[in-house]
């Protein structure tokens, strides 16, 4: 398990590939590197020198009670490139990964050459997601009793709430399909430090400042997921964006269509092996869903 040493914090960070430009992969809130392992890291090593790792609290990396803001996490990504010896490189981010990767190449854009962002929600669009209306909770809440949980009325557009009962589903896909979840550690998280407060810190990267960021970037959302707000605003404030809807996709591409995803990466990133012909999506059957939590 290799760790690193970033200005005091030990990060774990697994690097697969030897050869082409460097990809560096970062996953979304309560989540952990593993998820680009099953399928999308091992196709993209053979065209570029890939770099996944879990972001501060996740994971294998270290646990601190603060420092969880996009704009934290970035300053972490700037750090770890240093440690890692990495100059420039493509960034691949998913939900929470996602916006700290455009953190990043707004404070840093000489250090990022083309940019994919999977179903970024912007901390910057958080007071869309906090109306009692707001779509969201009905989705979620759906979700959760799909699983055979019941949500009292009262708790319906509960935060905090929710997310714990999050945890109490099992898992959904790869050889852990349909075990119990590890809660502890992402509980830990959750109560403990302060991710969730800081997950809703605008910081830097307002709604104008993302219309300044000129890098090349594919935009994808699953076309089902509840917040496309996020996706309409995005593809028409970024300068230089190719927007994709993946067909009958929720929020969780890298898992419910890595095959399609990796695909649309690979055309993007410059591949000339992949063409636009093979991107027809997977059959229903290899589609799955797990709770709003990374």
């Amino acid at each position: 398990m290799p760790k690193y040493n970033v200005k005091g914090l030990t990060f774990h960070a697994i690097q697969v590939g030897s050869t082409g430009p460097d990809v560096i992969m970062l996953h979304g809130f309560l989540g952990n590197l593993a998820v680009w392992h099953l399928f999308i890291a091992p196709q993209l090593r053979k065209h570029f020198k890939v770099t996944t790792y879990d972001l501060r609290g996740h994971g294998n990396s270290e646990v601190t009670p603060t420092g969880y803001s996009a704009g934290e996490m970035a300053e972490d990504l700037a750090d770890l490139m240093d440690t890692l010896g990495i100059r420039k490189a493509h960034l691949v981010g998913h939900s929470f990964g996602a916006d700290v990767c455009l953190y990043f190449a707004l404070k840093y854009p000489e250090r990022v050459d083309k940019i994919v962002a999977l179903e970024p929600g912007l901390a910057a669009l958080v007071q869309d997601r906090k109306r009692e209306s707001w779509e969201g909770w009905a989705y979620w809440v759906e979700k959760l009793e799909e699983c055979g949980l019941t949500i009292p009325e009262d708790k319906k557009t509960d935060l905090n709430y929710l997310l714990h009962k999050s945890l109490e589903t099992p898992k959904f896909f790869g050889p852990a399909r349909g075990l119990p979840r590890n809660r502890e550690p992402l509980l830990n998280l959750i109560n403990n430090t302060s991710l969730v407060k800081d997950y809703e810190v605008v910081g830097d990267l307002t709604e104008d400042a993302v219309r300044t960021i000129s890098h090349e970037t594919l935009l994808v959302y699953g076309e089902k997921w509840h917040f496309l707000g996020a996706y309409e605003f995005l593809k028409d404030a970024l300068p230089n964006v190719k927007p994709e809807l993946l067909p009958g996709g929720e929020h969780f591409g890298p898992l419910e269509q890595p095959e399609l995803l990796t695909r649309h990466i690979l055309e993007f990133l410059g591949d000339p092996s992949v063409q636009a012909a093979g991107t027809e999506a997977p059959s229903k059957g290899s589609v799955w869903w797990r709770p709003p939590v990374e």
